[in-house]
């Protein structure tokens, strides 16, 4: 797909954070009728991060945020546009970034959400990289963080095999079309909208509802 831009975006600095708590393998065989042969061969997971009881979501992303910041060599206020891209924040309103947004120091960013289950880090990159092609921002800090684990059922085999917790950042800056970020294909098949779901929580069914 090529958008005809004369400028992209490259990628300038890179960050994570994983919590400390590892859940393996080998601790789901004890919850649930499951082994590590069983979910290797089908998902090649090994283990998962768990946060802690008291860490938030924010807090995964404001510490990969700023090591991204801190690889690029970038100081905190020349961020002109933060997204956080994630499915499982702290709490409805305000976003997520706008949170973050004064602990990470950005204070000349414009801020949103962007949530798109596991496809929203790659979403948030395409958007961050069309502000930048079009001139609207230099540098654009991208996070993508869940906690994942608070929503999970353990009891599910299924499922609870697969999540965990995390954050990844990259900081964006403007690139000449032919390097950086070359091009993007992106779609969507909401036909399986009800494959993984989390009905629970909006607005159809609110929290405390049945």
């Amino acid at each position: 797909m090529h958008d005809g831009f004369q400028t992209t975006a490259r990628i300038a600095g890179l960050g994570r954070f994983l919590p400390e708590k590892i859940v393996t393998n080998q601790d789901l065989e004890k919850i649930v009728d499951t082994s590590d042969e069983w979910i290797t061969t089908r998902t090649g997971i090994k283990e998962r991060r768990k946060v802690a009881e008291g860490e938030a979501l924010v807090d995964l992303v404001v510490r990969a945020g700023k090591a991204a910041l801190e690889d690029a060599g970038v100081e905190a206020e020349a961020v002109d546009l933060l997204i956080v891209a994630t499915a499982t924040p702290d709490q409805p309103i305000p976003a997520t970034s706008a949170i973050a947004q004064p602990q990470l120091g950005v204070v000349n960013a414009a801020c949103f959400d962007l949530s798109a289950a596991c496809s929203g880090f790659t979403y948030s990159l395409n958007v961050a990289r069309q502000f930048i092609a079009t001139g609207t921002a230099k540098n654009v800090l991208v996070i993508g963080a869940e906690c994942l684990t608070r929503y999970t059922n353990w009891d599910d085999r299924k499922t609870c095999v697969l999540f965990g917790d995390g954050a990844g950042a990259v900081l964006l800056q403007p690139s000449p079309a032919g390097e950086g970020i070359l091009q993007i294909d992106w779609r969507t098949d909401g036909t399986w909208a009800d494959f993984i779901s989390m009905p629970g929580g909006g607005s159809r069914f609110p929290p405390g509802s049945q």
